[in-house]
């Protein structure tokens, strides 16, 4: 490390392991009657949740020790992002697991490209901004660049099908283009563009379609379409003020299928009350309010963009599992980052958080 280097964050460091102490925690909640019933083993999830969570901490802190400003590597970037590329046209060729194709390996060995897309298009597009400098409010040789990139990311991870994640990834860039000076009236015009591609995805794809008209009324089709929605509203519903206790969910009794997944806050609404949501709710609070105030205090142009990337990711993923689960949205794959069960997910979100400390620590 850079001897003037500081102490990591250690408000961020702190919200990070209570948020993922209690995602494990939850995942066992959420998954042990289905595991006892289909595995014979109550700890099936909860065991991979612990090897992948043991994983991201060590993931964490050795990027945490590491000098970010290394990251700032034209041809590590480059590398890095024609592998991610080649990871995301070989997804496609893997057997379809739920009718979609997202990823490479077997069971648990197995990770999911559109993970590491999601980190690469932070560094790749905080590089480009950096190395742009003023030609970042040109349209042409400072935005459309960018967005060619991110834009192929999106495709191939359309692919899968993914729109979710695809999304989050253009979201993501163009927050990017606005922190590093980017003009309003070209970030403004993509966005409408960028509203009717979305509009188009759904109308082409007859399941999103679905899924966007159970969303309007779930109870119409509350067998079907609307089952997912319906359920995880009578979740939120029940857990009253206190909830009815850890480990006490009826909905996690085959009525919400894969608890322990995207809908895994639902749960935490019906066991922990309204107490344990705003409590959840904080702690993301918190660790957007430290990941920006990062951001804000780099003096690093490239330190403070990634930390803007990794910040806005964490604060876009987790609004929209939240808006999910409380059907604001429809409904759609999104994991709520550090408790969703998940291997690759939860590994690339600790690495980005390590990253994320230590920008803080070249801040303190």
């Amino acid at each position: 490390m850079n001897k003037k280097s500081g102490t990591i964050d250690f408000p961020l460091f702190i919200v990070i392991l209570i948020l993922l102490s209690i995602g494990v925690n939850m995942v066992f909640s959420a998954s042990m009657w289905e595991d006892k019933q289909f595995y014979n083993d109550s700890f099936h999830h909860l065991k991979k949740q612990i090897i992948w969570a043991s994983l991201g901490i060590v993931s964490m802190l050795t990027a945490a020790n590491i000098d970010y400003r290394k990251l700032k590597n034209k041809k590590l970037i480059f590398l890095g992002m024609i592998v991610t590329i080649l990871l995301l046209i070989i997804v496609l060729f893997m057997p379809a697991v739920n009718g979609a194709k997202r990823w490479i390996g077997v069971g648990s060995l197995g990770i999911q490209p559109s993970e590491i897309a999601k980190l690469m298009i932070i560094l790749y597009t905080s590089d480009n901004i950096t190395r742009k400098g003023e030609k970042i409010k040109s349209f042409g040789k400072g935005v459309i660049p960018i967005l060619l990139i991110a834009g192929l990311f999106a495709f191939l991870i359309l692919l899968e099908p993914n729109m979710s994640t695809a999304v989050i990834i253009v979201t993501v860039a163009i927050m990017l283009l606005f922190a590093g000076g980017a003009k309003i009236n070209h970030l403004a015009g993509i966005f409408i563009l960028g509203i009717i591609v979305a509009v188009i995805g759904i109308k082409i794809e007859p399941y999103r379609m679905k899924r966007f008209l159970a969303f309007r009324n779930p109870w119409a089709d509350p067998l079907g379409d609307g089952y997912q929605a319906i359920q995880s509203l009578y979740a939120l519903g029940s857990g009253g003020l206190l909830g009815v206790g850890l480990g006490q969910s009826h909905q996690k009794l085959y009525y919400i299928p894969e608890a322990q997944n995207d809908f895994i806050f639902s749960i935490i609404a019906e066991e922990l009350g309204f107490i344990g949501v705003l409590f959840i709710i904080i702690l993301f609070a918190l660790l957007v309010w430290r990941g920006y105030r990062i951001a804000l205090n780099c003096k690093d142009k490239f330190g403070s963009l990634i930390a803007t990337g990794i910040t806005s990711l964490i604060a876009v993923q987790s609004s929209i599992n939240f808006l999910v689960v409380s059907s604001f949205m429809p409904i759609t794959g999104v994991t709520l980052p550090l408790i969703s069960y998940g291997g690759s997910s939860l590994l690339f979100t600790m690495v980005a958080l390590g990253i994320l400390l230590n920008i803080s620590r070249q801040t303190s």
